[in-house]
């Protein structure tokens, strides 16, 4: 009976396994940056920019189903050890989008005009999470 354990736990596990069809690295919308997003793509992705202007990109691996959403800075104060608010910026987009690029527009002039750490979020209409990613900028000299 003894032996029989090791060989159903055995059995389990290849059946869990075999009956799961599809697995993704990638569950959740994922959220970077690049200098700018034009004709060709995304252009200079880093995790790593001088201060300045930039590009908030968003891929997800189904439609994220937005239309009011907003980007959020949080800065990071070596100080405290902690992050808070610093600036956000508001949004419209298509539910349907899947791949979306958030820039200086008419509405939100998203400048990182501080050296730092950033915690940046994209946030539904209801301000909760949608991705999140962390970006450090530095000064230009």
């Amino acid at each position: 009976m003894k032996a029989l354990k090791p060989l159903f736990f055995v059995f389990v596990l290849l059946v869990l396994f075999a009956t799961k069809s599809e697995s993704y690295a990638q569950q959740y919308p994922i959220l970077y940056f690049c200098e700018v997003y034009g004709d060709n793509g995304e252009v200079g992705v880093s995790d790593r920019f001088t201060t300045g202007y930039l590009t908030v990109m968003v891929k997800a691996d189904g439609p994220l189903g937005l239309r009011d959403c907003s980007i959020q800075l949080d800065k990071y104060d070596r100080t405290t050890g902690k992050f808070s608010y610093y600036k956000k910026f508001p949004y419209a987009v298509s539910p349907d989008m899947k791949y979306v690029y958030f820039a200086k527009n008419e509405e939100s002039d998203m400048n990182f005009e501080d050296p730092g750490i950033y915690r940046v979020f994209l946030l539904d209409q209801n301000d909760r999470t949608v991705a999140s990613g962390l970006v450090e900028i530095i000064s230009k000299y």
